[in-house]
């Protein structure tokens, strides 16, 4: 989308849009989170549908049931317990998204501990520099990885699976635990990309509200004789509330992928009759790139397609409904909220462009540095490029039941008095009430003190056939305070020079927005979920001695 002469919905001082202003399909009842457990989620499933699959491991082959799921939770919680944990204690795991990690998280709450999920990618380095912010105390991890933690002086365990049906799962070894509701149950660390990593703490009642809220929906996201496809890796929110907790609380179907290799996960899709796939655009990105065929036959039995973590490109949404009949539904969400915050779910139709309205429950409202909307500054040279006078663009503020209990260790920054946590994504309300993120404020560019918002920029460069993937970013000049730099990683076989970017940009964007600079690269970094760092390409530049970039 061009962020650029849309008309918006004004919001005054303290106005939202919230369950009242909602007109997407839900249940209605009041969503809190409760003051339960997480791990009684597994519980539940184990004892509403005792025999049905629960998780379909592709990297082992082996499928559990949720009984065995919820005897394997209980033998893992005894041997956390029988290693000196204590309630309150925090205890890592680190696994892919498999059996394995879902195991184990749910038994780390079982036994009364925090469990602190590490991205089981990075080096063993990174993984120990969390370990000692958190003070973890024991590690659940799989035997390969364990021995370059021992050396650390980190006690490592592995989990007890029950998948013979003996009674290693017996209850009478295992001390109940109490915590629950406003107790945290998991320290997720944030990505980092826009500076150092820090802990969320997210409370079994945030996540529990965060899954009643999705389920709330009608239909709900998952249902129970759906089979989910999650390749997301489970360290991240994403991956471990909508995907993991989410198939758990309706004792559904996870089929489950450590990784994502495009022609491996359709093949898990076509086999295991996947009917909901939770991705991120680098997924359908991939996905568009084998034949419309290939691609319809392989997701014939999929119902719901849903995408998170950063936007998708309007031609990819397209050529995805093409093959296959469906939209990609999008939301919008962020780990302080346990994580989602708004899906397109709620109205029930997929808007480019857009990630939707709150899910029930859920306020959000727009608000400047003075706690007020007001729209972007126009350029008076530019009369016919900035957002309509009407218009109302801001940072998104969120309240509701799903959101975290501050930052690790002692719970600061986290919402206001009055439950307000407000974000640094700028973001805008259409005339339907549907909101669209502008970009983070950390990425915006001045130039001569006019905003340029990136993905606006992106967006443009975008339409260029002959480009595969962009970044935009800011760098110093001398002259303008910030000059607009556009990273381009070129479609395969195609011939693209920078005027040719250039020129495109000019003939569509006020001249200020217009890129200085085009670098050509291979590829752009990423984060885990697909995200792009434009503070690892920030990091890059500097500023000459006349004012040009370097």
């Amino acid at each position: 989308m061009l962020v650029a002469n849309r008309r918006h919905r004004r919001l005054g001082p303290s106005a939202f849009v919230g369950r009242e202003g909602t007109v997407g399909k839900w249940k209605g009842q009041v969503v809190t989170g409760g003051s339960g457990n997480v791990a009684d989620l597994a519980a539940a499933a184990a004892r509403d549908r005792a025999d049905e699959p629960a998780l379909i491991d592709t990297a082992t082959g082996v499928t559990f049931t949720w009984r065995e799921v919820d005897r394997s939770v209980t033998a893992t919680a005894q041997r956390i317990q029988k290693a000196g944990v204590e309630p309150g204690d925090r205890v890592a795991v680190r696994f892919p998204a498999s059996a394995a990690f879902a195991v184990s998280f749910f038994a780390v709450l079982r036994a009364g501990g925090i469990a602190v999920p590490l991205n089981p990618y990075e080096p063993a380095s990174a993984s120990l520099t969390s370990l000692a912010d958190s003070g973890a105390r024991v590690l659940l991890t799989d035997s390969s990885s364990a021995r370059s933690f021992r050396a650390a002086g980190v006690a490592v365990l592995e989990p007890v699976f029950d998948d013979a049906g003996d009674a290693k799962g017996d209850v009478a070894g295992l001390t109940p635990s109490a915590r629950g509701g406003e107790d945290v149950a998991a320290l997720l660390y944030t990505s980092g990309t826009t500076g150092p990593a820090r802990g969320v703490m997210l409370s079994h009642r945030a996540l529990l509200a965060n899954v009643e809220q999705l389920r709330s929906l009608t239909p709900s996201p998952v249902e129970p004789g759906d089979r989910v496809f999650l390749a997301v890796p489970f360290h991240h929110v994403y991956g471990l509330g909508p995907g993991l907790l989410a198939v758990t609380a309706a004792a559904a179907t996870a089929v489950l992928a450590p990784r994502f290799e495009v022609r491996s996960a359709l093949s898990d899709c076509l086999h295991h009759q996947v009917t909901v796939v939770l991705g991120v655009p680098a997924m359908y990105v991939e996905m568009v790139t084998r034949p419309a065929d290939e691609l319809g036959k392989c997701l014939s039995t999929v119902r719901l397609l849903v995408s998170g973590a950063a936007p998708l490109r309007p031609k990819v949404l397209a050529d995805i409904r093409a093959a296959t009949g469906l939209p990609v539904y999008e939301g919008y969400g962020f780990t302080e909220a346990a994580p989602v915050v708004t899906s397109t779910l709620v109205t029930g139709y997929a808007k480019p462009g857009s990630v939707g309205r709150p899910l029930p429950g859920v306020e959000i409202r727009l608000v400047d540095d003075e706690e007020r909307c007001g729209p972007v500054p126009a350029d008076p040279d530019e009369p016919g490029d900035s957002f309509d006078a009407d218009g109302c663009t801001g940072l998104v503020a969120v309240r509701g039941p799903n959101l975290f209990s501050g930052y690790w260790p002692d719970g600061t920054h986290g919402p206001d008095e009055d439950g307000w946590f407000r974000t640094e994504d700028v973001g805008y309300l259409d005339v339907d009430g549907d909101l669209h993120l502008v970009d983070r404020v950390s990425d915006l560019v001045i130039v001569n003190g006019f905003n340029v918002y990136p993905r606006e920029v992106e967006e443009v460069i975008a339409q260029l056939p002959q480009v595969a993937e962009v970044a935009v970013i800011g760098v110093l000049d001398r002259r303008s305070g910030e000059a607009v730099k556009a990273v381009v990683v070129p479609a395969a076989g195609a011939g693209l020079s920078e005027q040719q970017v250039i020129e495109h940009c000019e003939s569509r964007l006020a001249g200020y927005k217009v890129p200085r600079f085009v670098e050509f690269a291979d590829e752009l970094p990423q984060s885990a979920m697909g995200k792009v760092r434009r503070v690892d390409l920030r990091g890059q530049d500097g500023v000459s001695e006349d004012g040009d970039h370097a």
